[in-house]
C-alpha cells in the first residue's frame, strides 16, 4: 500500500470513530523513525482507546500489519506504529502539553542557516 493511501486509511478510520484535530505532519529528513505522523485527539481516554483501535482494525483489514502498539492501557497518548506513517491519539491535555506540531514542524536547514548566520555574525 502506498503511504498516501495509508494515510487516507488512518485518516478516515479516526473521522469515522469521531478523532478530532486530526494533522498530519511529513517528517521525512527529520526523522529517521518515520517518514510522516499523524496526530489526532480523543475526547476521552477510553476515546483514545477507541480511535487507537480503530486504526489498527482498519489497516490490518487493508493487509498492513501495525509495527507495534503502546499506551494502551493509560489512553492517555496511544501510539501505533505504521512504519512510514506513526499515529498519535492523545488526550487534549497530553497534546498541548507535548505540542508535536511544533516539535515536528521545524526545518533542519532553516536552523542549520541561522546558526550560520549567527556564528558568522560573532567573527
Amino acid at each position: 500500500m502506498q503511504t498516501e493511501q495509508l494515510i487516507g486509511l488512518v485518516r478516515n478510520a479516526l473521522e469515522d470513530v469521531k478523532g478530532r484535530d486530526i494533522e498530519v505532519i511529513d517528517v521525512r529528513g527529520k526523522s529517521s523513525i518515520t517518514d510522516f505522523m499523524m496526530i489526532a485527539t480523543g475526547t476521552s481516554k477510553r476515546h483514545v482507546v477507541s480511535l487507537a483501535q480503530s486504526v489498527s482494525d482498519k489497516v490490518k483489514e487493508a493487509g498492513v500489519e501495525p509495527m507495534g502498539s503502546e499506551g494502551q492501557t493509560d489512553g492517555d497518548w496511544v501510539l501505533v506504529d505504521l512504519g512510514e506513517l506513526v499515529v498519535h491519539v492523545m488526550m487534549p491535555d497530553a497534546r498541548s502539553y507535548y505540542d508535536l506540531e511544533r516539535l515536528w514542524q521545524f526545518d533542519p536547514l532553516e536552523d542549520e542557516e541561522s546558526s550560520e548566520a549567527n556564528v558568522s555574525g560573532l567573527s
